[in-house]
């Protein structure tokens, strides 16, 4: 085994795996298949890599960093725009698969993100089931709007698709409910979250699977993670505004949803927002204000196992 530090890049298509290894320059690819990926994991366990660096590529990267991180190599999946962003920063701006492995392989010795353990099997099954209700459910938003503009034969048809939908979307929540409740710690953890005014079924658990960081982050870093935290924009005496960035979108939406029921039927944040809006915020800083102190509640309330009490959370 050599002492020198080595970093992998891999980028990953439908049908090819390109990796590319830092600082010796070595480079190749394997089919992103079962056997493809059996030979790079030998190819890797003989090199001792550092760290090993891919981009999310909508679940095209799961077979090969699932068997990565099985046999105990670091790997990290990264945000593809941090990649792109830091490939350009180093005045790569052509883009090829051996380019992109390359720069990934430049980001992991740079950057060195930390490796996390990827999430137990129940949790990945969990988090397909909640992506296909999306996926339905953005099925079901697209059959609707096409609906109002139709008459005769084709409505019914859409009309027909719709009710189809409504059926799977009812089956696969009753799926995820029966499992996250089959398991102690889940079902605790969604029974803490729902007992607060606001968080429904559908937001608990989206927060339960897609942020399971949530409780154990400090508050700043929570809501940087979800999207909420105010950014800066100032330079020399110039102050600009704070706004909100990047993040976890589909968390970011779901979260919003709860926080207008929150604004509504939960005393705590129904008083901040009016109370913020007397002072002349507007809706939108206000709700996002509203975001922010709600999801540091629940991150609150996950981390000291209590649930929600209005009179003893504090602001």
């Amino acid at each position: 085994m050599s002492d020198v530090p080595c970093f992998v890049g891999i980028d990953v298509a439908k049908a090819q795996l390109d990796i590319a290894v830092r600082p010796s320059g070595e480079r190749w690819s394997v089919p992103n298949d079962a056997a493809g990926v059996v030979t790079l994991v030998e190819r890797l366990q003989a090199l001792c890599p550092t760290l090993i660096v891919l981009e999310a590529t909508g679940g095209l990267e799961r077979i090969a960093t699932v068997a990565l991180a099985t046999v105990g190599l670091p790997v990290v999946v990264v945000n593809p725009r941090q990649a792109r962003d830091f490939a350009r920063a180093t005045g790569q701006l052509a883009k090829t698969d051996a380019l992109d492995a390359r720069a990934l392989a430049h980001f992991a010795d740079v950057i060195r993100p930390t490796p996390r353990p990827l999430p137990d099997a129940q949790t990945q099954q969990l988090r397909a089931l909640l992506g296909r209700r999306q996926q339905l459910i953005g099925m079901r938003t697209a059959e609707q709007n096409r609906f109002a503009g139709t008459s005769g034969r084709l409505a019914e048809d859409i009309e027909a698709h719709i009710a189809w939908l409504n059926t799977r979307i009812a089956s696969l929540d009753d799926d995820l409910e029966t499992r996250l409740r089959a398991s102690p710690l889940w079902r605790e953890n969604d029974d803490l979250l729902q007992s607060v005014p606001g968080i429904g079924p559908v937001c608990a658990r989206t927060l339960l699977l897609e942020l399971p960081a949530l409780g154990t982050l400090t508050r700043q870093q929570i809501a940087a993670l979800v999207g909420v935290a105010p950014l800066n924009c100032d330079s020399g005496t110039m102050r600009g505004k704070r706004t909100i960035w990047g993040g976890r979108a589909h968390v970011r939406t779901v979260l919003y949803m709860g926080t207008l029921v929150a604004t509504r039927f939960n005393p705590q944040i129904k008083a901040f927002y009016q109370r913020l809006l007397a002072a002349g915020k507007l809706k939108k800083v206000a709700l996002t204000a509203c975001m922010h102190k709600l999801l540091t509640i629940l991150n609150a309330m996950l981390k000291h196992r209590t649930s929600w009490k209005a009179q003893e959370v504090q602001n």
